[in-house]
């Protein structure tokens, strides 16, 4: 299920364009990295149709592998409109993580209400490294959560990503991921077979690719 899952996602994703490919003339990350591909899930809730399909997509998966789910969380910023639509299709209490605590007030790290030991799936939009992903589900079980697991928009499917999450024992599921879309982009005539490699290294290497 998940295969046609991802092969459908990621034909939305190309036909709203939230994803580019341009292994000739790339992209300069914030963090400094050269990069081939440049992902803007943002712009999926400016299309209620593809909207719709995505957020259904987070539903089966987290209705086949998270039945037991009791609350949605998002990541901020990204992730905060897509898990919103999820928990109320799902008729769950959703709850959001900031990248860091308000500086005011409470003074909070997560907002919404969230009791301890309640069984947390939490929506991501775009994992790189998984460094800020994996942050975020630590404030959740820090504050008593139960973390489930991890559902994302995309990933790049970066070796480093994989080891993050393997070492810090969470799963993480992905709607659309690198291979998929470079597989697809390939079919569809958006990806030259001689540039194929290049985005392969870029995969493997992306701190060092491109300088």
């Amino acid at each position: 299920m998940l295969d046609q899952i991802q092969l459908e996602v990621t034909k939305k994703l190309l036909k709203i364009n939230t994803i580019k490919v341009q292994p000739n003339n790339p992209f300069t990350w914030a963090s400094g990295w050269k990069a081939p591909i440049y992902c803007d899930n943002r712009k999926i809730l400016s299309y209620p149709e593809e909207r719709t399909f995505i957020c259904k997509q987070f539903c089966k998966v987290i209705r086949d592998k998270y039945p037991q789910a009791e609350v949605i969380a998002g990541v901020a910023t990204g992730a905060i409109a897509h898990g919103m639509l999820v928990a109320q299709e799902l008729g769950l209490p959703f709850i959001y993580v900031r990248a860091k605590p308000k500086d005011h007030g409470l003074e909070n790290l997560i907002e919404g209400d969230m009791k301890a030991g309640q069984k947390v799936v939490i929506i991501e939009d775009l994992v790189s490294t998984g460094l800020s992903s994996l942050k975020a589900a630590d404030a959740i079980i820090n504050f008593g959560g139960d973390v489930l697991g991890m559902v994302s928009i995309f990933t790049y499917n970066f070796p480093l990503a994989q080891k993050n999450f393997a070492d810090a024992g969470l799963e993480l599921t992905a709607l659309s991921s690198y291979q998929v879309l470079i597989d697809l982009a390939l079919e569809m005539g958006d990806v030259k077979p001689e540039e194929v490699e290049k985005l392969k290294q870029w995969r493997e290497h992306p701190e060092s690719w491109g300088k």
